[in-house]
């Protein structure tokens, strides 16, 4: 009996190191790329964020599937795109293109005649063409406007036929040009939300604070004339990387973080002795409990902060908020909190 389960084991150790191998080979290929990129990237970004048309994109087999991928990343971040089966723009789908779109042409050898065959055809239209492809010397590549390069060392199929890491890289070039667009559109929270109406995330974002601020015995907070070891006390127990300083009304006065406490100790050798009002951060950055959890997010991304105070609007404290509540990660804690206040 204990002979079968050597032998199970070595047999699964063998399986656990194949998916090891495949997971290297496929980051290497990536990490090819970072290597690798060039300034027709560059100029491939800009050609999409300036263009008045669409991203069209086109491919066959595995690359058309990562290219309907490319499309749904495209469409939720900002930039419209659709994807045309090559084989189907042949026989007419190509009426769908216009020629103030941008075509992106998928295919790791760029010797893909499904796709190359409809080249002319585009360049008639009139719409510029950009190829993600793993020869730089071939026909898709020679035809196109401009080539993106997307080549790896070696597939991770040991036949060298299936795709595998050239699949992979291709999607990561894909997300790559998305995130790009993402940044030169300045595409905000808000952006994502109105595109994003009936998923989880959606649905999340437009959630008003007081359904996932912590309030009550949860908020960790200390009075003006306490002592700063006291407000390391109520840091500790709450867990949050920061308390706020209230006043006799519960009015918020200041927040007291872990940034503050670091630059506190370089400048009061006896901190613990010290007064919390003497060291806090004065009139923090709040909101309103009424406003949505988009609103609290696109606050923190733009200060930078990761700790919020939730106040009325007379500015006496209702609960406060820490970033992984608003992604409903509260399991998770950061170790430290910025001080953007």
């Amino acid at each position: 009996m204990s002979g079968e389960c050597s032998v199970r084991s070595v047999e699964q150790e063998e399986i656990l190191e194949m998916a090891r191998e495949v997971l290297r080979i496929e980051a290497e290929g990536i990490l090819h790329l970072v290597d690798n990129v060039s300034e027709s990237f560059a100029t491939a970004v800009q050609w999409i964020y300036q263009s008045r048309g669409r991203v069209i994109v086109t491919g066959i087999g595995k690359s058309g599937i990562v290219g309907r991928k490319i499309v749904a990343t495209l469409s939720s971040t900002g930039t419209p795109a659709l994807f045309i089966h090559p084989v189907e723009a042949m026989h007419g789908d190509l009426g769908m293109v216009r020629g103030e779109d941008i075509v992106v042409a998928l295919s790791n050898s760029g010797e893909t005649d499904e796709l190359n065959i409809i080249l002319p055809s585009l360049k008639g239209i009139g719409t510029r063409v950009i190829a993600l492809t793993g020869s730089l010397s071939s026909t898709l590549a020679q035809y196109s406007d401009l080539a993106i390069y997307t080549g790896v060392p070696r597939e991770a199929c040991p036949l060298g036929l299936a795709p595998t890491a050239s699949s992979t890289a291709l999607l990561a070039m894909g997300d790559a040009l998305a995130v790009a667009l993402i940044k030169l559109r300045n595409f905000q929270l808000r952006d994502f939300q109105r595109y994003h109406p009936g998923g989880h995330l959606g649905e999340r974002l437009q959630v008003p604070l007081y359904e996932v601020m912590r309030q009550g015995g949860d908020i960790p907070r200390v009075r003006e004339d306490a002592l700063v070891s006291e407000a390391l006390v109520e840091m500790s127990q709450k867990e949050l990387g920061a308390t706020l300083i209230v006043g006799a009304e519960e009015e918020l006065l200041g927040i007291f973080t872990d940034g503050d406490l670091r630059r506190a100790l370089n400048q009061f050798p006896e901190l613990g002795c010290r007064l919390i009002h003497e060291v806090m951060t004065p009139q923090p950055r709040s909101i309103c409990a009424d406003r949505s959890v988009a609103d609290a997010l696109e606050m923190m991304e733009q200060h930078l902060i990761t700790v919020l105070p939730v106040v009325d609007a007379a500015d006496h404290m209702q609960g406060i908020l820490h970033l992984h509540d608003l992604l409903g990660k509260g399991k998770i804690r950061f170790t430290r909190t910025n001080s953007g206040h």
